[in-house]
């Protein structure tokens, strides 16, 4: 479990522990040393409103991310944006791909300097934006390190060209259009 989880075994053996005394999991002895430990009712319960909190949360942020992109996306349209480039490989970048369908907006590829894939969505995926083609704006889809990639970014257009979704909660200079609440 510490292994799966990527933390410290005795991490791992003091929340397990705390699960025990919550009445979440209840452990018996195995052969050999070992312990099985199972879920008690009580824990499957709590299991079952954290699975619906995440779900709740998971389909929270699509509608945002879906509702800003897409007036970005609009936006960037109105301003005679015809190839954009997406800037972050992840969810909100999968969330902007359908986006575009709805746009006359061709999305030629992903920038991504942390990225170790070669392609996204049948994008072709970069490490940086100069190695793809021509583009008229960029939306910024970083949710990890929005900040940083910004800026990574505003080195390399100009940063009225972003776009970026307020959900991302970046800071740029005053009165820059391309935020979806501007």
């Amino acid at each position: 479990l510490a292994a799966e989880l990527g933390i410290a075994l005795g991490l791992t053996n003091a929340y397990l522990k705390r699960c025990v005394r919550k009445g979440l999991v209840k452990v018996r002895s195995a052969p050999a040393n070992r312990y099985a430990y199972y879920l008690t009712p009580k824990g499957f319960a709590e299991k079952s409103q954290l699975t619906a909190r995440y779900l709740s949360g998971s389909f929270s942020f699509y509608r945002r991310a879906r509702d800003q992109c897409d007036a970005l996306l609009a936006t960037g349209a109105d301003k005679g944006f015809r190839r954009i480039a997406l800037y972050g490989v992840g969810d909100l970048a999968e969330v902007a791909v359908l986006c575009a369908m709805r746009h006359q907006l061709e999305v030629v590829g992903v920038a991504d300097d942390r990225a170790n894939i070669d392609s996204f969505l049948n994008l072709v995926v970069v490490r940086d934006l100069k190695a793809l083609p021509a583009i008229d704006g960029a939306l910024l889809t970083d949710s990890v390190r929005p900040q940083q990639s910004f800026e990574l970014l505003a080195k390399q257009i100009d940063p009225a060209r972003i776009l970026v979704p307020d959900l991302l909660h970046v800071t740029r200079d005053s009165g820059a259009p391309g935020r979806a609440g501007s």
